[in-house]
This record gives C-alpha cells, sequence and structure tokens, in this order.
C-alpha cells in the first residue's frame, strides 16, 4: 500500500515506472516527472487501463475512491474506459444542444439580415442577462419559470422594453430548436402577458415651422467641435437616422453623381439604400473633408479617427443647446420631414416612405429597390433643403 508521504517523495529514474497501491490501482512516474493515477483490470477476457489524473491534482485519497467505483463497475460487468466514453459524449451532446450553443448558432446563420450593431445589440442581451443563468442548460430541459425570472431580472433594473425585446428574442431561438429537431416546443408561448405592456412612445419631434427654424438656427450658431456641429446641420437635410449618419464612411459618397449609398449592412432593413445630396450637403462635406478626411469615417470620434461619432454626441449638443428630450431627439428629424414633406410641400407619401428607407411595396406587394423614383426624390432632397433654409432664414 501507498502512502501520501511515499508518493509525495518518489523521484525521477530513466525510465518510467510503477508502483501498486493494490487491487489494480498503480502509479506510474513519468520520465518528465509526471505521476499518473491508473487502473489495470480484465473485462470481457480483456486486460484494459484507465487513468484516473495526476498527482497531486488526484490525491491518494481521490485515486482509491475513483478505483473503488471503477473496481465496482468492474464487478457489474460494465466497463468503465467505455463507460467514460459514454459520459463525454452525453456531456458534448448536451453542451451542443444547450440554450448557449443554440442561441450562437441561430445568431450565426441570421447575422446577415441585420446591421452589425443589431446582431451585437441581440448577442449583448443574450450574454449579460440570459446565458450566465441559462446558457448551459440544455434547451429541452428549461421551463416557462426559470426563462421568466431571467426576464425579470431586466426588468426589475427599470429595462422593459429590453425584457420584452430579449423575451421575443428567446422565442425565436427556441422556435429555431423546435424547427431543428432540439427541443419539442417554445416556452415563450408560455410567458405571453407575463410581462407589464411597454408604454410606447415616440421620438420627440419639432414640426411647427416658426420652432424648427429656430432649431435650425441655434444648431448654426453652435460653439462646439465642428464634426459635431457639421453632423447636426447635415441630420436634418438628409434625415436619415442617427445611427446610420454617424458611420458614414467616405468611401459610400459619390460626389459627381451627387449620392451617398448606404450598405445594407448598415440599414435596419438590410437593403442599400440612396441618398440623393443637396447643395448644401455637399457643401457641408466639402468643409470638413480637410479635417476628417483621413479617416474612415466622415464623422470619426473625439478620440480616435479610427471610430465613429459617439451616439451620444448629437443627443448631448442638443441639450447643450437647451433642447429638452420633450422637444427634440436625433431620430426626430425623420418625422420632422415626413410631416412637412407631406404637409407643406405636398410630395407623394410614397416618396418621402421609400427615402426614409421605409418598407415601402407598389401596388403588387412588390418592394421598390433603391433606385426606384431616384430622379423625383433627388429632386425632393433638393427642395427640401431649400425650404429648411428658408425656414432657417426666416427666423432670424
Amino acid at each position: 500500500m501507498l502512502s501520501d508521504i511515499k508518493v509525495k517523495s518518489l523521484k525521477v529514474k530513466s525510465k518510467p515506472y510503477k508502483l501498486a497501491d493494490g487491487g489494480g490501482l498503480y502509479i506510474e512516474v513519468m520520465t518528465s516527472g509526471s505521476k499518473m493515477w491508473r487502473y489495470k483490470y480484465r473485462i470481457n477476457g480483456k486486460e484494459k487501463r484507465i487513468s484516473f489524473g495526476p498527482y497531486p491534482t488526484i490525491s491518494l485519497k481521490d485515486a482509491r475512491s475513483k478505483h473503488q467505483a471503477a473496481k465496482k463497475d468492474v464487478i457489474d460487468g460494465i466497463d468503465p474506459s467505455a463507460k467514460r466514453k459514454s459520459e463525454k459524449l452525453a456531456s458534448t451532446l448536451a453542451s451542443h444542444n444547450s440554450f448557449e450553443s443554440i442561441a450562437r448558432e441561430w445568431l450565426e446563420r441570421h447575422k446577415t439580415r441585420w446591421t452589425q450593431s443589431h446582431a451585437k445589440k441581440l448577442l449583448s442581451r443574450l450574454e449579460n442577462d440570459v446565458f450566465p443563468w441559462l446558457g448551459g442548460r440544455p434547451i429541452s430541459e428549461i421551463e416557462p419559470p426559470e426563462l421568466l425570472e431571467s426576464i425579470r431580472r431586466i426588468e426589475n433594473r427599470g429595462a422593459l422594453d429590453s425584457a420584452h425585446r430579449t423575451l421575443q428574442t428567446c422565442g425565436q431561438i427556441f422556435r429555431y430548436a423546435v424547427a431543428t429537431g432540439r427541443t419539442n416546443r417554445d416556452v415563450t408561448s408560455d410567458l405571453r402577458g407575463a410581462l407589464p405592456p411597454v408604454k410606447k412612445s415616440n421620438f420627440a419631434a419639432i414640426t411647427n415651422t416658426t420652432e424648427l427654424g429656430l432649431l435650425l438656427n441655434d444648431i448654426r450658431q453652435y460653439q462646439g467641435s465642428l464634426i459635431t456641429k457639421t453632423a447636426m446641420k447635415m441630420l436634418p437635410y438628409v434625415f436619415v437616422r442617427p445611427g446610420e449618419l454617424r458611420n458614414a464612411e467616405w468611401s459610400e459618397f459619390d460626389l459627381e453623381n451627387s449620392t451617398w449609398t448606404i450598405p445594407a449592412s448598415k440599414m435596419k432593413m438590410n437593403n442599400d439604400h440612396i441618398v440623393p445630396l443637396s447643395t448644401q450637403v455637399k457643401s457641408l462635406l466639402d468643409e470638413i473633408q480637410p479635417l476628417t478626411g483621413i479617416s474612415r469615417f466622415v464623422f470619426h470620434g473625439a478620440r480616435s479617427t479610427k471610430r465613429p461619432m459617439s451616439n451620444n454626441t448629437i443627443l448631448a449638443a442638443l441639450r447643450n443647446l437647451g433642447y429638452t428630450k420633450e422637444q427634440i431627439a436625433p431620430h426626430g428629424f425623420r418625422a420632422t420631414a415626413r410631416t412637412l414633406l407631406d404637409e407643406e410641400l405636398e410630395f407623394p407619401p410614397h416618396i418621402i416612405e421609400h427615402q426614409l428607407a421605409h418598407a415601402v411595396k407598389d401596388a403588387n406587394g412588390r418592394a421598390y429597390n433603391r433606385t426606384a423614383h431616384l430622379p423625383q426624390r433627388k429632386g425632393m432632397m433638393q427642395q427640401w433643403a431649400d425650404y429648411l433654409d428658408k425656414l432657417a432664414a426666416d427666423s432670424k
């Protein structure tokens, strides 16, 4: 029989050697100095060996415990080595069927349909609020109350909208698992009504022409960074989503043809989008090009030319100008354009909607392509820019 002191004191020799503890359990000392516990046994007439791990990670006491369990398996006609392989396989299969592995598989398969920022946001929500508690669980074993407990954590920190969105994402993952044969049902269907409804609120927007003129003048008087000022001046003219503006790259602009083509990867609807450029916008780009032309981004960040402007920059600038969240949000310029282009300039709604990159369809249900009505949209965008300039001039 071995002792802890004896095992600890075993020295390296020129060749590997073994010392028995009894009953087929022995320790093998390698020429490298490592010491490995092994069990030699016979089953079905064949001599076999199984390793229990290295010493001192596996102590003498641990090795004897593992030996007794394996010895009992042999007596019961179970091959310890085959049993271990079977358990490893089951563990591997379970990990492949875990909620996290299926969620990541679902994300990978669908990410081409989304913008990069949207895909990143989905993954972030799962990594922060779901994976730590349910990620390792086989998806088929997750019950509604367990999932609700994770969703409640999001709700309890006051992020009700995020809680609803995360639950919706989980539902898509469960339905993908059902479709691919990893579970039998979508447990999120049992959680309908479990969360209080979100009170919908639109982005604050100014549609009063006098107030809009004053805002445009205030933007032109902004005393901060030229990059921020230019972005604020450009946003009302182009009325794209703020994220699309701050991620604008010089390579996307064709100033000769007066167009800005935003790639599908940056668009909410995952389609390329053409923004006709008015003479006012082209002048703004000409003004800022000497400053930011060395960067990939038209509106690069304050700390790095390799990153786009922060998503809070324009919002903070509007607040510094004295405008509250109840008065205007950067996204609100889209609603401003949608309202005034229709009610004041009397452009056809489907032309406006197309320029807003909304899902416009024709009479046959087909979605318009990116160049649909481009000549009309070019004229509209120039007329819109001239209209904004007149409002600003009238407000002085």
